[in-house]
């Protein structure tokens, strides 16, 4: 598979960083010398110097070879320009857009209806609106994601010093839990993604991911000790794109709501489009401001500034002097092992929203989403299985899954299956994988469509 990502930007870096561990053909295009550079020396990719927007550039960088274009320089024009070039150029390959001006939101379909005819437009601000809601649905969660229109939950949350789980071997957990109990799928140890056997223990310190049907979820989650908490009063820092598309879903949803905002002309633009939620011309990081703003009485706290530095102070600041909870944006993926290490828990970040979007369209096989796990240690696909693939037709125990991969759900029509050794993958199934990232290529190979040769 060749791909060619226009931007070499942190989104532009870290795909062409996951698929060249893939193996994949990848080639980028940046005007940027410096990060050209920074790629050159980091990632076995070719390189192209100069504007994806350019016909010239995008020929040298084998465009018409391409099966698949992503677009994600931060310029939106740029990557617009970009599809429409690559569509008069080769018009079969698959091109991914991100576009986050909310002038454009509107327009998403007329660009996949028209030309340029885009395949995909990818606006990382609705995806992360997206996961702050179901982060705030699943008390406890550190990750939550949806399969099967929702059915279908994987959670992942830090077992706490002290639970009943800490030491257990999961193959005694039909003893400790009975008959009821969620499917253990993941666990992440010293940043590192186990896909579990019966033979491995749990240990507190633990971000465990399991499978749970959307019914028994809340039953799951006290497993963990993890308890419903209605989340009633939001404060949000930050009053910039996402800032103000949060409070506007969550005067949606009857929830009170206050944004602080440094700069005094965008809290003139909030004021005069939000309803109901009250807004404060000041700095998040102001610790008088927020104990004025009785921060303690706060269920959650978002930090959604520009700044990733002042995204954490004013989260940890805010739960140091009282609020219940707080979810922090970042966007530099060197960070993300560190939030757990200071005290943060929930992390949201456009850019990873935006590759998790992307994952779903390279990868190989019916894959209908994908989504990263731990920042990029290891993925959870969703895939249709095809009935000429190699999964099907036979039991789980005799299919050669790679090394570090699992089947973790099967959805089969209206029915959900927490799969076992005897479980059978018929044609047509919905499947859930959990794999580490070594393991891809493989989990890709299996879920092809296997060609028969006369």
């Amino acid at each position: 598979m060749k791909v060619v990502i226009v931007g070499a930007g942190e989104v532009g870096f870290h795909i062409a960083s996951r698929l060249a561990m893939e193996n994949k053909d990848v080639v980028v295009i940046d005007h940027d010398p410096e990060a050209i550079k920074r790629l050159s020396e980091s990632i076995d990719v070719q390189t192209v110097s100069g504007s994806g927007s350019s016909p010239a550039i995008l020929e040298e960088a084998g465009i018409r070879e391409a099966e698949i274009m992503l677009a994600v320089t931060d310029s939106d024009e740029v990557n617009l320009v970009a599809c429409l070039m690559a569509d008069i150029l080769s018009p079969t390959t698959k091109k991914l857009v991100r576009l986050r001006g909310a002038d454009f939101e509107s327009y998403h379909d007329a660009f996949k209806e028209n030309a340029p005819h885009i395949d995909t437009v990818i606006n990382p601000d609705i995806e992360v609106v997206r996961t702050i809601e179901r982060l705030m649905s699943v008390p406890g969660a550190v990750d939550v994601g949806e399969f099967a229109d929702g059915r279908i939950k994987f959670v992942g949350v830090y077992l706490e010093p002290g639970s009943r789980l800490d030491g257990v071997r999961l193959s005694d957990l039909p003893s400790v839990l009975k008959d009821d109990r969620p499917l253990i799928a993941a666990i992440v140890r010293d940043d590192q993604l186990i896909i579990p056997r019966g033979d491995n223990h749990l240990r507190a310190g633990d971000l465990v991911y399991f499978i749970s049907e959307e019914k028994n979820l809340f039953k799951h989650l006290s497993i963990f000790d993890k308890h419903a908490s209605p989340v009633k009063r939001v404060l949000i820092v930050g009053g910039g794109r996402i800032g103000y598309r949060l409070a506007k879903t969550l005067e949606g949803n009857s929830i009170a709501c206050k944004i602080i905002e440094k700069r005094a002309t965008q809290c003139d633009f909030l004021a005069e489009r939000l309803e109901r939620t009250v807004v404060l011309h000041g700095d998040g990081s102001d610790q008088n401001l927020l104990v004025e703003e009785n921060i303690h009485d706060i269920d959650l706290v978002v930090t959604l500034t520009g700044d990733e530095e002042t995204n954490i102070l004013s989260s940890l600041l805010a739960k140091r002097l009282g609020a219940k909870k707080t979810i922090t944006q970042i966007n530099k993926f060197s960070y993300f092992s560190l939030m757990s290490t200071i005290g943060i828990e929930q992390v949201v970040s456009p850019r990873l929203s935006a590759i998790n979007t992307i994952l779903q369209h390279i990868r190989r096989g019916k894959v209908l989403s994908a989504v990263s796990i731990k920042g990029e240690a290891g993925e959870v696909m969703e895939a249709l299985a095809l009935p000429t693939s190699d999964i099907v037709s036979k039991p789980l125990k005799k299919i050669a899954f790679p090394k570090g991969s699992m089947v973790a759900g099967i959805i089969r029509d209206e029915t959900i299956i927490i799969p076992g050794g005897e479980s059978v993958i018929e044609p047509d199934d919905r499947i859930i994988i959990f794999a580490t990232r070594k393991a891809i290529p493989g989990v890709e190979k299996i879920l092809a469509v296997k060609l028969e040769y006369i």
